[in-house]
C-alpha cells in the first residue's frame, strides 16, 4: 500500500493560527482551512517549520493536527509532520496521527544531538516510521535548517531495506540534480515532495509532481498556473509566472521571512495570528508596509 502511495499538486505547508498571547487559536483553522481548500490545493502538511512544530508542546502539536484532519474531512490528503528531538516523543505524535486518521506522515530529524552518519538517520527514522507501520513515511530534508547533511538518494536506497513504509521525502534544497536521482531511482519509486516554492518550476522541469510549501497557503492560484503553463508545454508562461513567484518571496524574505508569510494570511482575509518565540510577529507598522511592497509588485492581482 505504502509504496504505491504518491502526492500530487500542492501542498501548503499550513500555519498554526495564534492568539495574541501566544496560545493556540484551533478555532480559526476550521476557516483558514476552507479557504486554502478552495484554491484548489492537494493536501495539508501540518506542523512542519510554516506551522511553527518545533516551538509547540506535543499536545499543542496533536490538538492542531486533529482540527486540520477534521477540517479536511477527506477532501484532501493530510500529512502530520512528526519530527522531535526525543524519539519516544516523535513514536507518540506519530501513534496519534494514525488514530486521527491522517493519510501520511513525516520527520525532521532531530538538530541538537545530530545523527553522526547515515547507518544512524536511517535507525532513528525506522523507529518513528515503525509507530506508524501503516501510514506513508517522508523524510523531511532542510538541510540549511537542520545542519544535518546527507546523501539523500543513498537514504532512500539504503532506508527502504529498513522502513517499510518509506515512499519518500520532502525535499527543502536547491540542488536540483539530486532531487532528479532521486525521482530516477529504482524505477521512479520514490515520490519527491518539492519544498523551495521558488524554485517550483526548476523541479517540475526534473519530474517533480508534488509540492509542499509556505506560499501555497496564500499563492496557490499563481502556482497552479506555473503548474498548467509547464503541464501544456508553455514555457515561456510558465517561466514568467515562476519570476513573478521569485519576486513575491524576495519581497517577503525582505520583510522578515516566516513572520512575513505568516502576516500575509492576514491580509487575504485569513488571519492566523502572531508567532511562537523566538520568531517576531510583524507589528502593525511592518504589516502596513508588506501590503504596500506587495501591492507595488502587483501581487493582489496575479498572486491571488
Amino acid at each position: 500500500m505504502t509504496k504505491s502511495f504518491q502526492m500530487r499538486g500542492l501542498v501548503p505547508a499550513v500555519f498554526t493560527p495564534m492568539k495574541a498571547d501566544g496560545s493556540l487559536n484551533l478555532a480559526q483553522i476550521a476557516p483558514v482551512a476552507e479557504q486554502i481548500i478552495g484554491d484548489k490545493i492537494a493536501g495539508f502538511y501540518i506542523c512542519g517549520s510554516t506551522g511553527e512544530g518545533p516551538c509547540l508542546s506535543r499536545e499543542e502539536r496533536m490538538d492542531t493536527a486533529e482540527a486540520y484532519i477534521e477540517a479536511a474531512a477527506g477532501r484532501i490528503s493530510t500529512v502530520v509532520q512528526v519530527g522531535h528531538q526525543s524519539i519516544p516523543e516523535a513514536q507518540r505524535l506519530a501513534e496519534h496521527a494514525s488514530s486521527q486518521g491522517a493519510d501520511a506522515i513525516s520527520a525532521i530529524p532531530p538538530n541538537y544531538f545530530k545523527p553522526n552518519s547515515l547507518a544512524t538517520l536511517i535507525e532513528m527514522m525506522a523507529e518513528i516510521a515503525s509507530a506508524a507501520p501503516d501510514l506513508p513515511f517522508y523524510y523531511y530534508n532542510i538541510p540549511t535548517v537542520t545542519g544535518v547533511q546527507v546523501d539523500l538518494l543513498r537514504f532512500l536506497e539504503e532506508g527502504a531495506e529498513r522502513i517499510p513504509n518509506l515512499v519518500g521525502a520532502k525535499y527543502s534544497h536547491s540542488t536540483v540534480f539530486e532531487l532528479q536521482a532521486c525521482l530516477e531511482s529504482q524505477g521512479g519509486r520514490f515520490d519527491l515532495l518539492f519544498g523551495s516554492d521558488e524554485m517550483l518550476l526548476s523541479a517540475l522541469v526534473v519530474g517533480v509532481k508534488g509540492a509542499v510549501g509556505s506560499t501555497y497557503n496564500f499563492a496557490a492560484p499563481l502556482y497552479n498556473r506555473v503548474i498548467a503553463a509547464f503541464d501544456q508545454g508553455d514555457m515561456q508562461t510558465a517561466k514568467a509566472l515562476q519570476g513573478k513567484a521569485a519576486q513575491m518571496v524576495r519581497v517577503l524574505v525582505e520583510h522578515g521571512g516566516n513572520s512575513a508569510i505568516k502576516a500575509m494570511m492576514g491580509l487575504i482575509g485569513a488571519d492566523c495570528g502572531g508567532t511562537r518565540l523566538p520568531q517576531k510577529a510583524l507589528s502593525k507598522t511592518q504589516v502596513e508596509a508588506l501590503k504596500t511592497d506587495m501591492t507595488e509588485i502587483g501581487f493582489f492581482n496575479w498572486g491571488r
